[in-house]
């Protein structure tokens, strides 16, 4: 971990989108921390807030558009050669991307704060063959607001990051139940 917040207080902007990126599509990248971390250094006056926010919506975005055109890819080639040793046919790929169409395409802007979700979902709305434009939509509206709320919740936190950076595990369901909160609250003001 040292060396990660070592690349982003060396690199800035550049070396937060990178790391990422990567972490989006797959490698075991703690995001969470990376996020607050460089909200941090904002509080320190070492990155300014709407590059940070920038990077961070972008890497995040640009991570999970490349899980989405593998899943769109490789594996939908996987599924249709090899689907069937594992029971998973057209009509499976189907009701998956009938799934994603009614409710499922929620699991893109919501499984940002849950790891390991936030891998998946992309792969499989790709290799079920989500529209783009629909995948974009809330792809992109979770990378938008699961990036900015780390990177705010550490330039909030200020000095207190070093006490609060080890235990990670009470902050982010905390912040999960904010944004959840939050969308909650925008559905149902949108439905008025």
């Amino acid at each position: 971990m040292d060396t990660l917040q070592h690349l982003i207080a060396h690199y800035g902007y550049g070396g937060l989108f990178l790391l990422l990126m990567l972490g989006v599509v797959g490698p075991p990248v703690p995001d969470e921390t990376l996020l607050a971390f460089a909200g941090y250094l904002v509080y320190r006056g070492d990155l300014l807030l709407a590059p940070t926010l920038l990077s961070g919506f972008l890497g995040s975005a640009c991570g999970i558009t490349l899980s989405y055109l593998i899943g769109s890819t490789s594996g939908y080639f996987l599924i249709t050669r090899y689907g069937s040793k594992a029971h998973i046919g057209p009509e499976k790929v189907r009701r998956v991307h009938d799934w994603f169409e009614r409710r499922g395409r929620w699991t893109l802007a919501i499984g940002y704060y849950v790891p390991g979700v936030r891998h998946l979902t992309a792969l499989v709305a790709g290799a079920a063959k989500l529209e783009y434009p629909v995948f974009a939509a809330f792809a992109y509206l979770g990378a938008l607001v699961w990036s900015g709320t780390f990177v705010l919740l550490g330039y909030f936190m200020g000095e207190e990051w070093n006490r609060v950076s080890g235990n990670w595990h009470w902050v982010v369901p905390i912040a999960v139940a904010l944004a959840g909160s939050g969308a909650i609250l925008w559905t149902n003001r949108r439905r008025r």
